[in-house]
């Protein structure tokens, strides 16, 4: 049987820092969304593939472990349609339907799944000891398992691993292993000032 205090205790950093509500559940949603879109501005274009190097990954991470499962993922689906409707969301900029159908498609569909992965994870405090490392993994490979099979759909299966995954692994395990500091360390932050 669940103590009082189990049903009560904060599942996510959101849960613990904001009191619950409908407007404070939109703010976050649509702060998640932000923060994923200004992070894809730090963009560098390689010149031998058609994804680029951003700090997208990081935020799809971070939003899912702070916001949960549905505020996570509903934050990287707001992410996903301003951009298809034409805000300069995506990294270096970019908008448009044609992002979101064409050959990248696939990472922006895989960030609304990883969010959700990882943000279910959290629910479970997987993010606030040893274990958020295995979170993160599975959010990334998440994303890389709906990527890499769409860009492939463009590119030929070979070529969307040499281009759109193996580049990309060293970058993407640093993200991850700093969001993996970063989200156990906000958890004893918080602890101390509540």
């Amino acid at each position: 049987m669940l103590s009082t205090a189990a049903i009560l205790a904060p599942r996510t950093l959101s849960d613990r820092l904001v009191r619950p509500g409908i407007l404070s559940g939109a703010l976050l949603v649509v702060g998640g969304a932000l923060f994923t879109a200004l992070l894809a501005q730090v963009s560098i274009p390689l010149p031998f593939t058609p994804v680029p190097v951003t700090l997208q990954t990081f935020a799809v991470l971070t939003t899912g472990a702070a916001l949960g499962s549905r505020k996570g993922a509903l934050s990287l689906l707001v992410y996903a349609l301003a951009g298809m409707a034409g805000a300069p969301v995506f990294a270096g900029g970019t908008s448009g339907a044609a992002t979101v159908l064409g050959p990248l498609g696939g990472y922006l569909i895989g960030f609304v799944v990883a969010a959700y992965l990882v943000g279910l994870l959290a629910e479970r405090s997987w993010d606030r000891g040893s274990r958020v490392i295995l979170a993160m993994v599975i959010g990334e490979l998440a994303i890389y398992a709906i990527a890499v099979p769409w860009l492939g759909m463009y590119l030929g299966m070979v070529k969307a691993v040499t281009l759109g995954f193996l580049p990309f692994v060293i970058g993407d395990t640093l993200k991850l292993l700093v969001a993996s500091g970063v989200l156990p360390l906000t958890w004893k932050l918080v602890g101390r000032t509540r």
